[in-house]
């Protein structure tokens, strides 16, 4: 059924809601009552009675017995246990017990129900949490349990829990920190991709930094328990504007909701009818769920979201997908890849107000007709910015005189069709020649490119430019005039699993295009290297080197750092600026995505603690090289 509808086409798993169900031996009767007439997609369910112990039963019956699982395979069809049965581990397991028997039972009965759950081909498991804060124990077990797992993913439920150390007079040995637990628990699962979080939303929530490092880590479900929910001035559950907030943020991350608990709510007798009755109305004579008033809030809450944006639709199968930067220089673009730049009108708007600007000082009022302003694009591509050059000119009314320079063979041919197209043979020269090489018959008074990348300098602006420049005039303008990169780290569960699972050093040496989406932003961003152009300065480093410090704020709590993410920012020209760097970035431009390094090894940084990050960019005469090099 799914929580209904939300603008925007968006089909993401955050549509599903789950319930907790209690362990029940009739599963088709547990299905019907909770999917069929109730509303929820899925149950996450007990596989086996909770009374069972291995030690006491081989006692009574040796070896031989049959294990009390909730009914055979049998009475579910393979694609309702796949689809609407969600595996809920015995909660009394404790692999990490001083009772030696006890111990032994937790981890035969976790062996016992993962076994019996995979045979099943459920899609996944709940773990129960860890009952304390040291859990090395049921960590390795699970461990070695994943090494045998083919597809189902492993949910370890964790609750959503930050102690104020400076409130609350705890033991020193007591967890102050959910996420400390999960990270403990993880590494020594070996960050393995099936893994993945069951978050516990409370009554109290922490700081919002401090749920804002969760979204950077496998979050798969949230468990939202009816005590979290307040009570509405019509007698009705709802939730409070925090913990609205962090709904919405995980329906935005394509985190299921699943509700748990006993109802806490009497629905007001005014209400609907059939819903003080506790009868629906549409299924005659069927029991009202007790959860559905918590179930239709919860659906009210995505329904409400606003709408997927085009550029969001456009962005979707792109979200933390690792891509190899483009590499233009090196490798001639394809047609599709243009296109997709073309579409970028916001780009193409911000380098037609900066050409206007630059006409509009190159030739003075009055002189429009008089002077011709010789303006040079290098790196044309299909035309773009010849177009947006010529529209400048036109809105200006200055006169223009366009060399478009571009290396790919096969852009110039749509270049010289869009040329004759729009009658500006008399004004467009096309020059079917790498720029470094080419040798101008005139010098420029504008020379305007496209040759940024993610991180500003990564497709080689700097060296292109420079080597341009020596058909600019003195007091030539360039457009960009100026761009510097930025990073800042972040923690990327799901980045780093897909670098990590190539299962080389070359990939953890390599820099990813990526749109950020499941990721945790830890500290501001800060500038590295800055480039500006034209660059007359006689002595210039073919290598660059930044330190930088970062603090993870006190209320974030700890917090892993799997790499860094990295922007740029642009000023084309006087006060017109293009860029990805999150706290000025261009609304609505998708040309760019940020550029992603990873780290090697992950480092776990306390809140306070300083993260000291070395940067160089070495350049040769064919490529550069970018090193990073981060330690606490």
């Amino acid at each position: 059924m799914g929580l209904g509808e939300r603008g925007g086409r968006d089909k993401s798993e955050s549509r599903y809601c789950g319930v907790e169900t209690e362990f029940e031996d009739d599963m088709p009767r547990l299905l019907s009552y909770n999917l069929s007439s109730s509303g929820f997609d899925f149950v996450v369910a007990p596989l086996m009675d909770p009374t069972y112990r291995p030690s006491l039963l081989e006692a009574e019956n040796g070896s031989s017995h049959v294990l009390p699982f909730a009914g055979s395979d049998l009475v579910l069809s393979p694609s309702q246990w796949s689809s609407h049965v969600v595996g809920k581990i015995s909660t009394w397991i404790d692999l990490d017990s001083e009772d030696e028997i006890f111990r032994m039972d937790s981890e035969t009965t976790l062996k016992q129900e993962i076994a019996w759950a995979s045979h099943l081909s459920l899609q996944a498991c709940l773990l129960p949490s860890p009952k304390r804060a040291s859990c090395a124990n049921y960590a390795r077990c699970v461990n070695q349990i994943l090494q045998g797992l083919s597809n189902m993913q492993l949910w370890l439920r964790i609750p959503l829990l930050k102690t104020d150390e400076d409130s609350l007079d705890v033991d020193s040995d007591d967890l102050r920190d959910s996420w400390e637990l999960w990270n403990s628990f993880r590494l020594i699962c070996e960050h393995h991709s099936q893994l993945s979080l069951a978050l516990d939303i409370l009554s109290m929530l922490p700081s919002v930094n401090s749920i804002g490092r969760w979204f950077g880590e496998p979050v798969r479900v949230a468990i939202v328990h009816t005590d979290s929910f307040l009570t509405n001035a019509r007698g009705y559950p709802c939730l409070s504007k925090s913990h609205q907030k962090l709904i919405t943020g995980f329906f935005n991350h394509s985190v299921q909701m699943v509700l748990s608990g006993k109802p806490l709510h009497n629905i007001p007798a005014e209400s609907t009818g059939s819903a003080a009755n506790h009868i629906d109305k549409n299924v005659n004579n069927v029991e009202r769920h007790p959860l559905r008033s918590y179930l239709d809030y919860v659906g009210y809450l995505y329904q409400r979201m606003e709408p997927l944006s085009e550029q969001e639709r456009i962005e979707l199968g792109y979200r933390d997908f690792l891509q190899a930067p483009l590499q233009p220089l090196m490798d001639n673009l394809e047609a599709q890849t243009y296109e997709t730049f073309e579409k970028d009108s916001v780009k193409y708007i911000q380098y037609q107000r900066a050409i206007c600007k630059a006409l509009l000082d190159r030739v003075p009022d009055g002189k429009e007709s008089a002077i011709t302003t010789v303006l040079m694009v290098v790196g044309a591509g299909r035309g773009p910015l010849v177009r947006a050059a010529l529209q400048a000119a036109e809105e200006t009314g200055r006169k223009l005189k366009v060399y478009a320079v571009e290396k790919n063979p096969n852009a110039v041919v749509t270049l010289h069709s869009l040329i004759k197209l729009e009658g500006w043979e008399n004004v467009v020269t096309i020059v079917s020649c790498d720029m470094r090489l080419w040798n101008a018959p005139e010098k420029a008074d504008i020379l305007v490119s496209e040759l940024l990348g993610s991180f500003g300098d990564n497709e080689l602006s700097p060296e292109c430019l420079d080597g341009a420049q020596r058909f600019l005039k003195q007091d030539g303008i360039s457009i960009p005039s100026s761009y510097t990169s930025f990073i800042q780290p972040i923690t990327a569960s799901k980045l780093y699993n897909d670098v990590k699972s190539h299962k080389d050093l070359i990939h953890f040496e390599t820099a990813y295009v990526v749109k950020l989406h499941s990721v945790a932003k830890l500290a501001p961003s800060q500038s590295v290297f800055t480039f500006n152009h034209p660059d007359y300065s006689t002595k210039k480093s073919n290598q660059r080197y930044k330190k930088l410090h970062f603090v993870i704020p006190c209320d974030t709590g700890s917090a892993i750092v799997h790499g860094f993410a990295g922007y740029f920012d642009a000023t084309l020209y006087k006060d017109v600026h293009l860029g990805i760097e999150p706290s000025m970035s261009t609304p609505n431009m998708f040309s760019w995505f940020a550029i992603f390094f990873p780290l090697r090894q992950p480092i776990c940084v306390q809140p306070g603690s300083p993260l000291e990050v070395h940067f160089w960019r070495c350049c040769g005469s064919t490529k550069a090289v970018w090193l990073g090099w981060a330690q606490i």
